[in-house]
């Protein structure tokens, strides 16, 4: 069966529909990992948004559940310019076609996907609408793909209720705004009790039940939307508690001390992003997914100093805070998918703790 990409300036791409058989409108964004696609479409930081992969071959190693970032795909499109229609991998249990259908997320492929790329890294990233229907109304499509906004993003995918997960030592409370599931499992490697709290959980409910350190996750949507949350961020800042935060949570916090944001043109998401510690001088390359980044030009370097930079666009990757046991990152030292050359940051926070690393000695 055939299927359309309609994008908000008119554009159409056409293309063989590999998903379920309806129409959704969403932000069109690109992926250029070279494999990780489930761990892609299960990132609760997509939710909102039809993903490209860049990459010209995806499927060829099926859908394997053991890697999935949470307990269902956010993703509301997935585009590919070839599909792997015969995994080949003792770890599958499905093929991609089969999962999309399963979840009810409609799919293109077949389509010019370097086209679609170079497009939105032009114009930037667009609303766009996926539909199998061949007579479809341009003109209705435009109006309706025009007035979508992804909204109260966080809320749709933080947990329902705080729980905990295995552990005997330090006690971290991860605030869930979004959090993959492998954030979780790096702290559980380094031996932490990890206590996952709702995305609106307030403050002292946190610090009542006394963490030895507090994470907050990554998640979607603009953070400035996160008003709530920020409010109870600047209560956790004027506590002792050492804090590490990922991606939205970095950006979070920065709104909370001062800071400010901006959406960037087309955002940087895939697993190859140069950041450089500024500290150090060592470049790490990164997993990435965000479409927002924090303006450190407007924090007051009496409260906070950049950390980490984007080697590429010179876009802020990271914050310290001074004075304090606070570290902000905006790239995903958890990878899955991509490298883990900047994983020694879940170390840095066990340092922060009071703890020692044995494995290696931090980089930060």
């Amino acid at each position: 069966m055939k299927a359309f990409l309609i994008l908000e300036n008119g554009r159409v791409f056409s293309g063989e529909s590999i998903g379920a058989e309806r129409e959704t409108i969403s932000e069109i964004v690109f992926n250029t990992s070279m494999t990780g696609y489930l761990e892609v479409m299960t990132d609760p930081s997509y939710a909102g948004q039809a993903v490209c992969m860049t990459y010209p071959l995806i499927g060829n190693y099926g859908i394997c559940p053991e890697d999935a970032e949470s307990d269902r795909p956010w993703i509301s499109g997935f585009l590919v310019r070839e599909l792997s229609r015969i995994p080949s991998n003792f770890r599958s249990r499905e093929s991609i076609q089969a999962y999309l259908v399963r979840h009810g997320i409609p799919g293109m492929q077949g389509l010019d996907t370097r086209a679609l790329t170079c497009l939105l890294r032009e114009a930037g990233t667009m609303n766009g609408m996926i539909t199998t229907n061949p007579a479809f109304d341009l003109e209705d499509a435009l109006r309706r793909i025009h007035t979508y906004r992804v909204e109260r993003a966080v809320e749709r995918v933080t947990c329902s209720k705080p729980y905990t997960l295995p552990g005997s030592g330090y006690r971290v409370a991860l605030l869930d705004l979004g959090a993959k599931r492998n954030i979780a499992r790096s702290l559980e490697k380094l031996g932490c009790q990890v206590t996952v709290y709702p995305a609106f959980t307030k403050a002292r409910t946190i610090l009542d039940d006394e963490p030895d350190g507090i994470l907050l996750s990554n998640g979607p949507g603009d953070p400035k939307e996160c008003g709530p949350i920020i409010e109870q961020l600047k209560i956790l800042y004027e506590s002792e508690v050492p804090i590490l935060a990922i991606c939205l949570g970095h950006q979070l916090m920065a709104l909370a001390m001062g800071g400010d944001t901006h959406r960037l043109k087309y955002g940087h998401r895939g697993g190859n992003h140069p950041v450089k510690n500024l500290e150090t001088g060592r470049v790490s390359i990164t997993s990435q997914n965000h479409g927002y980044v924090v303006d450190a030009s407007r924090m007051d370097p009496s409260v906070a100093v950049p950390a980490f930079v984007n080697v590429n666009d010179g876009t802020n990757e990271g914050i310290r805070y001074v004075g304090k046991k606070i570290l902000t990152v905006q790239f995903h030292p958890e990878a899955c998918p991509g490298p883990q050359d900047s994983s020694y940051l879940f170390a840095t926070f066990l340092e922060m703790m009071g703890g020692e690393n044995h494995a290696e000695k931090s980089e930060y």
